[in-house]
């Protein structure tokens, strides 16, 4: 009986040793083309690269990176540093400050919606497409301050993005370009669709009354002939779906002789493009203080203030301001700019805010 025990117990004994020493399959690596569905509520199709098409692996490594300190120099910054989803992917610092402590000279702009960008890229439109924006900040002495070659070497080092970058596109190498599209794919997957007012859009909101004044005050044009009808006339530059019109343009922040930012000029050389700058997104506005390409408002009321009192002219005005200077302003009451704020608010998405398919993946 005790040799059948003995017999037995040697016949797991072997059985446990052979299956420890059984290696686990190692995964197959290979390419997933799988397409990243981009939801966009009821804006309109957005104009995707046909080159840089959206997979779930590339928006995934793109966001690995935005997130990733190693694209710094010493390993403290990354892109998210100076673009926090709770700001709606701005600074809520003036000027962000870079890894050897030194200030930047724009306001830091925020990133979402680019999908529906395609004027180039930056408050000077430096950058002509998104991916050859993701890469600027990178090498900027005054924010992440590394060199590419430097940043390929880091990532390869690391099997986890060695893998991740076979998944995207099908090869562990890494090298600038593959990093700057993957970039690219996550930022255009970045959407706000589902504030309070897309919600009124739809029927499963109501504005209150000082909203709804807002909203007609932010629709209307400014006629200075008959003042009862007059509005404030955002929507010209603000107009849209994404509430921006892709233009640069001068909104009389300064007199020609107080200009400390050529802005587009320094791309174009074109002197009429001087104290030019991108009009942004009012979307999420409440939540991206502070205001301007350098970052001189930290309130709406602020805002409001200088599109109806304090409109500079100059020799670069956008026309449909220069007739507000002439006219010494948009003349809105103290509830006029109330409601106008009020309205604003309505373009927070709460949702977007906190979506956790756009924050930090570590």
């Amino acid at each position: 009986m005790k040799g059948i025990q003995l017999f037995c117990f040697l016949v797991m004994v072997l059985l446990i040793v052979i299956a420890c020493g059984k290696e686990e399959p190692m995964e197959m690596l290979s390419i997933d083309e799988t397409p990243y569905v981009l939801e966009y509520g009821n804006l309109p199709p957005p104009d995707l690269p046909t080159d840089n098409a959206l997979t779930e692996q590339g928006v995934k490594l793109g966001r690995m990176l935005f997130y990733e300190k190693m694209l710094s120099k010493d390993g403290t910054q990354s892109c998210a540093s100076c673009h926090n989803q709770a700001d709606g992917f701005s600074d809520s610092l003036q000027f962000s400050i870079g890894i050897e402590m030194l200030p930047g000279t724009r306001q830091a702009m925020s990133v979402f919606n680019m999908a529906w960008n395609s004027n180039e890229f930056f408050w000077d439109g430096r950058a002509h497409l998104l991916r050859d924006q993701s890469l600027l900040p990178i090498q900027d002495p005054l924010e992440m301050n590394e060199t590419l070659e430097n940043v390929v070497s880091k990532l390869g080092e690391s099997q986890t993005y060695k893998d991740q970058f076979v998944r995207a596109f099908g090869s562990e190498e890494v090298n600038p370009e593959k990093i700057s599209l993957a970039m690219e794919q996550f930022m255009l997957s970045i959407v706000s669709s589902n504030s309070k007012y897309d919600q009124f859009l739809v029927g499963e909101a109501e504005f209150t009354e000082s909203e709804e004044r807002g909203r007609l005050l932010f629709e209307t044009e400014y006629n200075p002939f008959f003042p009862d009808q007059s509005g404030a006339d955002c929507a010209h530059c603000h107009g849209g779906a994404n509430f921006e019109n892709d233009l640069y343009m001068n909104n009389g922040l300064d007199l020609d002789a107080d200009f400390l930012d050529i802005g587009r000029e320094m791309v174009t050389q074109d002197i009429s493009d001087k104290a030019k700058f991108k009009v942004p997104t009012l979307r999420n506005i409440e939540v991206t203080a502070p205001y301007m390409h350098d970052g001189r408002f930290e309130t709406l009321e602020e805002v409001v203030d200088q599109y109806n009192l304090h409109v500079q002219q100059s020799s670069t005005l956008d026309p449909s301001l220069i007739q507000v200077v002439d006219n010494g302003g948009l003349n809105l009451s103290q509830q006029d700019k109330t409601d106008l704020i009020n309205f604003l608010k309505t373009l927070t998405d709460q949702e977007f805010l906190s979506n956790p398919q756009y924050s930090n993946p570590f």
